[in-house]
């Protein structure tokens, strides 16, 4: 699709809008699990494979929401004083009882609606995606990949400073044309129903769309499984993708050899490293000890745990928060960071269209495709943040990034880099691709 195919189907947006007949361009989200399995958009101005979409959560969804929640059956208190059991009641119950009494989805859908967002069909799944323009001639198309358990709700608060850099303490010369797919099997892209949709596929994918709105060049941006999906592209080095940046790295990929066997048979960290190198050893041991279940559980077993999360609104949002609570930079603490209603946004995409289950069946499809450990071909940006799970030296990158082009430590932010610190994630995205721009 051209960028006048969209300019096209965005006027009539707008036209149908202001004669009061949108009915046909908004797609209605089926919300709940006890409103409906599964949902179809209607499939109106078709251009190329893409047709515009718009969130409309019926109010029946939230008005059973807000039962279920109010009907919870609550466990009793953890036996400990810390988080080393998990969530803790009595912080959830805070969460939930403002979810139910004074969260406003409303707000979020409205916030999401203010983007111009499309549906594009691509080896047969829809995929949704968000897509604003920057008015700078020279901007740099840029498709930017989030994670799990987040959700374009968490690069939400960076389009403005990417496509509008002037307005945000930067030059024209930083302006980015930002295209935010969600993930199959996330949010608002369909689920897959057959096996196969890897890291791999989804890489292929978002190459197809990028080159079917127009971009004969681009780069591509990621953190968590963004930045597994950035990595496989590079991998593939389709025509046109200039470079990607990651703000998580894989740590299989980048582990010494030595320090790898060493973590594989549980034992201290090797002679060979540095006392620095020796900190990011044992933090990566700690977390596969103490982190890793997650994954675990989802690599292995995502439909049993899929039937709780899909049942209970507090079981996915538990679920969901104590990932969110384990790796921003406030350990523990997300509230510091990120508003209640911030989390909330997140929380209740997963609950409205029930993909609980099926964003955590990419965890199985990437065990069963298998480690895919050959280097990048194409140039490679890294920014590690202080509240990463994984933060690798410099000289450990070059196994998987030959073409290491920048790196840099940020001075704050977590794993959820642009959701937690958008103006430090920012610069960072403009630093990392400026040696891009032709």
């Amino acid at each position: 699709m051209t960028h006048k195919s969209l300019e096209k189907i965005e006027v009539s947006r707008r036209t149908l809008l202001v004669a009061g007949t949108a009915v046909g361009l908004s797609s209605v989200i089926l919300p709940s699990a006890t409103v409906a399995a599964d949902w179809k958009n209607p499939r109106p101005a078709i251009v190329d494979g893409v047709r515009p979409f718009k969130v409309g959560v019926p109010e029946k969804a939230l008005i059973d929401l807000r039962g279920r929640l109010l009907e919870t059956r609550w466990p009793e208190s953890e036996t400990v004083t810390d988080r080393s059991q998990g969530v803790q009641p009595a912080k959830l119950k805070e969460l939930v009882d403002y979810w139910r009494t004074s969260y406003d989805w409303r707000k979020a859908e409205r916030k999401l609606n203010s983007y111009a967002q499309f549906i594009a069909n691509i080896d047969g799944l829809d995929i949704h995606f968000i897509h604003v323009r920057s008015l700078h001639e020279n901007a740099l198309p840029l498709v930017m990949t989030h994670g799990w358990p987040g959700s374009v709700f968490e690069l939400l608060n960076v389009i403005s400073p990417l496509t509008d850099p002037t307005a945000h303490g930067g030059s024209a010369d930083d302006a980015f044309h930002v295209v935010l797919p969600s993930i199959p099997g996330f949010g608002f892209s369909e689920k897959p129903t057959t096996t196969g949709w890897n890291p791999q596929r989804i890489a292929n994918a978002w190459d197809t769309l990028m080159k079917r709105l127009g971009y004969d060049h681009y780069v591509s941006q990621g953190g968590d499984w963004g930045a597994i999906i950035n990595d496989a592209l590079a991998r593939q080095a389709p025509q046109g993708l200039l470079g990607i940046h990651v703000n998580r790295v894989e740590r299989a990929t980048t582990f010494p050899p030595d320090a790898a066997a060493a973590l594989k048979a549980g034992g201290p960290p090797p002679e060979t490293l540095s006392a620095d190198e020796r900190v990011v050893f044992n933090e990566a041991k700690d977390f596969l000890a103490n982190g890793f279940g997650y994954a675990a559980i989802m690599g292995t077993r995502p439909e049993t745990i899929g039937y709780g999360i899909a049942d209970s609104p507090v079981g996915l949002a538990a679920w969901l928060y104590d990932k969110i609570a384990d790796w921003v930079y406030t350990r523990g603490e997300p509230e510091k960071v990120l508003s209640k209603d911030a989390i909330l946004d997140n929380i209740s995409l997963y609950w409205l269209t029930n993909t609980g289950p099926s964003s955590g069946r990419l965890y199985w499809e990437n065990i069963v495709a298998g480690a895919k450990l050959t280097p990048s071909k194409v140039p490679v940006a890294v920014t590690v943040f202080p509240g990463e799970v994984y933060r690798p030296p410099k000289k450990w990158l070059s196994r998987a990034y030959p073409q290491l082009i920048y790196y840099n430590q940020a001075p704050k932010g977590g794993h959820f880099a642009a959701w937690e610190e958008p103006e430090v994630f920012t610069q960072e995205i403009r630093a990392g691709f400026r040696s891009f721009r032709s």
